[in-house]
C-alpha cells in the first residue's frame, strides 16, 4: 500500500504537480541563507564578490528561491558564511531534498 501511494506522489511530481512545494521549499531555504548572510554583515554583492562569482544576481536567485546552491560550492558558501560546512550542507538538504535527508537522518521535526 505504501508503495503505491509512494508511485503515485512519483507520477504526480512528474507530471508538475509537487513542482510548487519544491519551489516552496527552495524559497524557505534562500530565506534561511538570506539570514545567514545578514548574520555574516555580508550584502549579496560581498557575497558574490567572496564567492569568485561574476554576477551578484545569483545570489538573488538562490534566496528567492529560484536557484540552489551548486553542491560543489556548498563548501565555500558555508565558509563566507562562517559556518560548519557539514552542517551547511545537511540543513539544505531538508529544503532541497527532503526525502533523502529523512532516509539518511530522521525525521526532521
Amino acid at each position: 500500500m505504501k508503495l503505491e501511494k509512494n508511485q503515485e506522489i512519483f507520477a504526480e511530481s512528474r507530471q508538475g504537480k509537487a513542482v510548487p512545494e519544491a519551489r516552496q521549499l527552495r524559497k524557505q531555504a534562500g530565506d534561511w541563507l538570506k539570514q545567514r548572510r545578514a548574520d555574516a554583515g555580508l550584502s549579496q554583492v560581498d557575497l558574490a564578490a567572496k564567492l569568485g562569482l561574476k554576477y551578484y544576481t545569483f545570489i538573488s536567485q538562490v534566496e528567492n528561491g529560484f536557484s540552489r546552491v551548486p553542491t560543489e560550492t556548498m563548501e565555500a558558501w558555508a565558509t563566507q558564511l562562517g559556518l560548519d560546512p557539514a552542517a551547511f550542507a545537511k540543513h539544505l538538504l531538508i529544503y532541497y531534498e527532503p526525502e533523502l535527508h529523512r532516509l539518511l537522518f530522521g525525521a526532521t521535526k
